[in-house]
């Protein structure tokens, strides 16, 4: 599948204003699920300081805005030839060992609730992890405004409301807990109704013996097909955010995201 993808981030500041600092990860790159024909990354009110690869292999620019400044725009846009639908990645790649990815995090840290969870989900390998995906998906009922960046894994299915991102990080920690290593993904989904989004999506991965790493999207009940495009992975959301970084001196911040993901005629 063709996909056309345009994707902004606007913030705008107000007040007394002492700097910013961004790491911003919005470049995919070519993968056995899918090719990068053209992409580019542009930086508007900022300053790109350097750019280079993190521990987990996802291209980083980090940007700083000086003192004065009143706003930064990112604007990153390109095409992307999708070559997969079975949420099939493969062998695990990378310098980073497949341990590092059953290590908890602070968001996906396992409690009573997780615990139970995991331990309550039938069968081995694959079939319980699919099994997983929709046991989450049943329990913690999609709901945008109810958790915010910082929900970790364990508030989210207590309160059992959510959206893509606490199900992924539920999915990340229980399939650890099931001895699978396992990481969080961000990146792009084309939908059925509709090219304007309000946000990037997010996901999971297990690695499978056998067969590699696996892709599963709890919100959606299905593994990532020819729609999916992967930017970035790590142990958790914070991790591979699209952008995070800090801001000093600002009165107020705003933000907003636009997201356009279109398949291609």
């Amino acid at each position: 599948m063709e996909l056309r993808i345009v994707h902004e981030t606007r913030y705008a500041w107000d007040g007394p204003f002492a700097g910013a600092l961004q790491q911003v990860r919005l470049t995919p790159r070519s993968d056995p699920t899918k090719e990068v024909r053209a992409w580019d990354v542009a930086v508007e009110g900022a300053t790109v300081e350097v750019s280079y690869d993190d521990q987990w292999g996802a291209r980083v620019l980090l940007v700083s805005a000086g003192p004065g400044s009143d706003g930064l725009t990112l604007r990153a846009a390109g095409e992307v030839r999708t070559l997969r639908g079975d949420g099939l990645l493969g062998r695990h790649r990378g310098p980073v060992p497949t341990w590092a990815f059953l290590a908890p995090t602070a968001r996906t840290a396992a409690g009573e609730g997780l615990r139970a969870l995991a331990a309550e989900i039938p069968g081995e390998g694959v079939a319980r992890l699919h099994a997983l995906s929709t046991a989450i998906s049943e329990r913690v009922t999609y709901a945008g405004g109810t958790t915010d960046a910082t929900t970790t894994a364990e508030e989210a299915l207590a309160g059992g409301r959510g959206v893509c991102q606490d199900h992924a990080q539920i999915f990340v920690a229980c399939a650890r807990l099931l001895g699978h290593p396992a990481r969080y993904v961000s990146g792009y989904l084309a939908l059925d109704d509709r090219v304007a989004q309000d946000a990037t999506h997010g996901w999971a991965e297990a690695l499978v013996d056998g067969i590699g790493w696996v892709g599963f999207d709890p919100s959606n009940g299905i593994s990532p097909d020819e729609r999916y495009v992967r930017i970035a992975a790590a142990p958790d959301s914070d991790a591979c955010a699209p952008v995070r970084g800090l801001t000093r001196g600002a009165a107020t911040e705003r933000l907003d995201v636009s997201v356009q993901v279109q398949a291609q005629q």
